[in-house]
């Protein structure tokens, strides 16, 4: 389709994202169409959308997967583009070449770009010739099992085992001697294989305890690219990203112009169009490695958002109308602190478990400098078939100080019952000493906190509440003789609130 003013976009997601894209079209005075498996009609993003579609069954491969069925209908209900959001088909060159040869714009990189700086081989290559350093490591998959042992002494222990087309720590195993080191190989070929259908895999050297920060790059398709700042990615678990900040703790003006700059030189060499991110490792004396580019929005996208002002989801639409950017490198000066804690539908207590069911009650917390990106409401169901996440929490504020203090209170005002939630855990990580100093890294969740206690992120008020509606509630289980049983009605409201929780996690004990 020749590159014009777009007019109607369809939404091959869900969820949060989905519907943080929803209301960026209605911003822009465009159509929204989203599409949905049979066990996502009634969600929140189809409500918000001005037209929805069944895409399929609950299956992801048979509905938010199936790129001829969403192909079919965004040329049925006349969309000019098709917008990925992240995940499901995001990431996938097959996906946007598709979409090319059925002359419908798809929102994000070239089909060629997206295939070359997806295999992390070739995108190491690429950085190499940018100029960007790198991890010591192979620049070829290892196929020949009988050679790993000498490959890997040459780089030396510990290493990464990390497969080439992989992502969210799949194919990905550390190995600190030799010991092991070919069944590693071999469960990573393996798991890389099931996970992206292509079992290649490389080794790194490993860097114990790095930092993890990423560079947000913007291209438009008339030779400009930017960068605007960093975001500090190292609170994670399970080699995934839990809560982000920018700006990271420890940037400086020099570090942050000398990655910048290394970031827009990838985006030139390969060509980028689009929102993308460069990510790097970060030793302890601030030297750092290119690890990858994720060619889409990330999850953590609003954290930039809120320190520079720019809708960075309305600026994807116009790089894809083919206009040029709407600001310069100059342009971006990056104002105060912001903090995103990814509420997920998980149990932090048993290594994070998805926790699925329905969310019997949602309340967001509110506020100055407070946004929250979420895909639920009370009703919502939580199911098996999908990534658990529920909401972002973004807090801005002046300094990291104000920043740090407004996200506790605002994850104290969080109100989600029916499912377990990682809420008390990012008000543990808020809390915590590491973090308030700015002192941690990739790490640090294993390390601060090996027995997974999580505190509950309640005021005084509400924890003696709490635990008055806990003992209520057992004393009237056991028949004990207490003083007459007060009339629910006229209980406070956080014993009221509480009170069937309490229950409930009396239930699970006994």
């Amino acid at each position: 389709m020749t590159k014009g003013n777009i007019r109607k976009i369809l939404i091959a997601n869900r969820g949060e994202i989905a519907i943080r894209i929803i209301r960026a079209c209605h911003d822009a005075g465009i159509i929204a169409v989203a599409v949905y498996s049979e066990i996502d009609k009634t969600a929140y993003h189809v409500r918000l959308a001005d037209e929805a579609y069944c895409v399929g069954p609950a299956l992801a491969r048979e509905s938010y997967l199936n790129q001829r069925k969403i192909i079919e209908i965004a040329h049925d209900c006349g969309a000019d583009a098709i917008h990925p959001g992240y995940g499901f088909l995001a990431e996938n060159s097959e996906f946007a070449r598709l979409c090319e040869k059925n002359e419908i714009i798809f929102i994000g990189p070239k089909s060629e770009t997206i295939a070359l700086l997806g295999d992390k081989l070739e995108a190491r290559r690429v950085a190499i010739k940018a100029g960007l350093p790198v991890v010591p490591g192979t620049d070829y998959d290892i196929q020949d099992i009988k050679k790993v042992s000498s490959i890997a002494k040459d780089i030396g222990y510990p290493l990464l085992v990390k497969a080439a087309a992989g992502g969210g720590g799949k194919g990905m195993r550390i190995v600190q001697s030799e010991d092991g080191l070919v069944e590693s190989v071999e469960s990573a070929i393996r798991e890389a294989g099931s996970a992206f259908g292509d079992g290649r895999v490389y080794f790194e050297k490993y860097l114990e305890n790095p930092r993890h920060i990423e560079i947000q790059i913007f291209a438009d398709s008339h030779g400009n690219a930017v960068y605007l700042g960093e975001r500090e990615c190292s609170i994670q678990r399970r080699h995934q990203k839990v809560i982000e900040e920018s700006p990271s703790p420890i940037m400086t003006p020099e570090l942050r112009k000398k990655m910048g700059m290394a970031a827009v030189n990838i985006a030139k060499e390969s060509k980028y169009l689009g929102a993308g991110t460069v990510e790097f490792l970060v030793d302890g004396n601030c030297n750092f490695y290119f690890l990858e580019v994720n060619t889409r929005l990330q999850v953590e996208h609003p954290v930039t958002e809120m320190v520079t002002g720019i809708d960075l989801v309305r600026e994807q639409i116009r790089v894809a109308e083919g206009k040029t950017l709407s600001f310069k490198q100059e342009d971006i000066q990056p104002r105060g602190h912001a903090i995103e804690c990814r509420i997920y539908a998980e149990d932090p207590h048993q290594d994070f478990m998805p926790s699925t069911g329905i969310v019997a009650e949602y309340r967001e917390p509110s506020g100055p400098g407070i946004r929250v990106d979420s895909g639920v409401v009370s009703g919502s169901e939580i199911s098996i078939y999908y990534d658990p996440i529920m909401a972002k929490m973004i807090v801005w504020g002046r300094d990291r100080e104000e920043s740090m203090e407004r996200t506790e209170r605002a994850l104290t005002e969080y109100r989600i019952s029916g499912v377990h939630s990682t809420i008390g855990f990012a008000c543990s990580i808020i809390r915590s000493g590491g973090f308030r100093k700015g002192e941690y890294s990739t790490g640090y969740v294993d390390h601060e906190f090996p027995d997974r206690n999580f505190e509950c992120p309640l005021s005084d008020q509400a924890r003696k509440a709490a635990f008055a509606a806990v003992i209520f509630d057992y004393m009237e289980r056991q028949k004990i003789a207490i003083a007459p049983k007060r009339n629910s009605e006229k209980q406070s409201g956080w014993a009221q609130y509480y009170r069937n929780s309490a229950v409930n996690r009396l239930d699970k004990v006994r």
